[in-house]
């Protein structure tokens, strides 16, 4: 670790750039959501709706559902991996400014793992694991 030189107002520099972008992706993935279900809907189905049931959802609707669920964890994924790395880098710099080499490289390698994304269930609470 004694190789390091690590400039502490640039690491801070590109964390927050990296940041804005998080705030950007998480706006775009909202508007993802709103789209995609605005998209389902607006797609139509083959016939109407039956006594006492909703509006059946068609095969673009149901092709849009699909695509979805089967997304969502690689969505997700994405907000954390870049969450736990900036954290990372940050958690690191404050322990190489503070001369605790040790710390540091233990928060950067803690950094490098892959973060545990933990995909809602219907009706429920947060429980399917990536």
């Amino acid at each position: 670790m004694s190789g390091w030189d690590v400039s502490p107002s640039g690491v801070e520099s590109v964390t927050s750039l990296v940041g804005m972008a998080m705030d950007d992706v998480a706006k775009s993935v909202t508007s993802y959501g709103t789209n995609v279900t605005s998209a389902a809907s607006s797609a139509g189905t083959i016939s109407g709706a039956y006594c006492g049931v909703g509006t059946p959802t068609g095969p673009i609707g149901a092709a849009l559902a699909l695509f979805v669920e089967k997304t969502a964890g690689d969505v997700l994924f994405l907000g954390a991996r870049a969450a736990k790395s900036v954290n990372g880098a940050r958690q690191a710099t404050a322990y190489y400014v503070a001369g605790d080499l040790g710390l540091a490289a233990n928060a950067e390698h803690s950094a490098l793992a892959a973060p545990e994304v933990k995909l809602p269930t219907p009706g429920g609470p947060q429980g399917g694991k990536k």
